[in-house]
């Protein structure tokens, strides 16, 4: 990706939309009832997906950086798109979407209170937890519906992180070594935390699918290392 400006990802985010807009929807008949904790985890998921992106975007723009802000703005529009995708998923099984959940208040609110950098690093620990929740729904889904939702949800998130990667890196640059080192540990211990705190609240469905409580979050803060690593 171009290490100075935001053009290759702005290609690579309209690339993935002709994509998706070529590919259509999933066949949705083909859904079945998700079993219970399977169900309640992906309505809370689902939450934390449907959030405007609003302030995400406000902050973008004020960065003065016309560029990362057209790129921002379809990053959340593929974050609204997979919160459509599950609430479709959901309602192939004939359950309900839920109007919020503790844990998407909290990240929320911590987003709201900062400033863009600060918001980005909360985002990225939903982001990582994501991407080891999501493989774990593919592989480990118990219909095909659900295992391709997953995917085709993956299959963004894999993407997104290297973007908050890259403006990350751009935003900490001007630090001194020892202070990048400090806020990516740092970024670090809240992320493990944060998925200690899922891994329990999902524990049911997460053993469900096979991967189970411990796995899932000793994978998730392995996986931390190089992203931290491209951060700085």
């Amino acid at each position: 990706m171009d290490s100075t400006g935001y053009g290759d990802w702005i290609r690579d985010f309209e690339t993935a939309r002709r994509e998706r807009a070529g590919q259509g929807d999933p066949d949705w008949r083909t859904g079945v009832p998700l079993h219970p904790a399977i169900r309640r985890s992906v309505q809370r998921f689902q939450v934390g997906e449907d959030g405007d992106g609003a302030e995400l975007i406000t902050k973008a723009e004020a960065a003065g950086d016309a560029e990362y802000a057209s790129a921002v703005r379809m990053f959340v529009a593929e974050e609204r798109n997979h919160a459509r995708l599950l609430a479709l998923l959901l309602a192939s099984g004939d359950a309900p979407t839920i109007a919020s959940h503790w844990s998407d208040r909290i990240f929320v609110t911590l987003r709201r209170a900062l400033g863009l950098r600060l918001e980005l690093l909360v985002l990225m620990i939903a982001e990582v937890v994501a991407l080891r929740y999501y493989r774990a729904l593919r592989d480990g889904g118990e219909d095909a519906l659900t295992r391709e939702v997953a995917g085709r949800v993956l299959a963004d998130e894999e993407r997104h992180v290297p973007f908050h990667c890259h403006r990350l890196r751009r935003a900490l640059r001007p630090l001194p070594a020892p202070a990048r080192v400090l806020v990516t540990s740092g970024w670090r211990a809240a992320l493990a935390a944060a998925c200690l705190v899922v891994a329990v609240d999902h524990g049911p469905a997460l053993r469900r699918l096979g991967v189970g409580c411990g796995r899932f979050a000793v994978e998730v803060v392995r996986s931390s290392g190089p992203i931290a690593a491209a951060m700085r």
